[in-house]
């Protein structure tokens, strides 16, 4: 049987769910935009054409099969940043 990741929360940035997945970038913002990927949010910045993303580690894991539980020190740092 195999074993659940132990997930945080980390947002998976867009280039590694590119790599992972084999798509572009730009695959992966478009396709989160229309709702036609559903691993993530895109949220659109009011008056401005600006998207921000969201792809939590579960939900990536839930709907590809992909974990990557190493986190890396920017987003240690980031981590550490939000709690202060």
């Amino acid at each position: 049987m195999k074993k659940t990741p132990a997930f945080t929360g980390r947002n998976v940035p867009i280039s590694e769910l590119a790599k992972a997945t084999g798509k572009s970038a730009q695959f992966i913002r478009v396709g989160l935009q229309t709702g036609v990927l559903t691993f993530g949010f895109a949220i659109h910045q009011s008056n401005s054409k600006v998207f921000s993303y969201y792809c939590p580690d579960k939900l990536v894991y839930e709907q590809t099969g992909y974990f990557n539980g190493n986190i890396t020190d920017s987003e240690k740092e980031e981590t550490s940043n939000e709690a202060s």
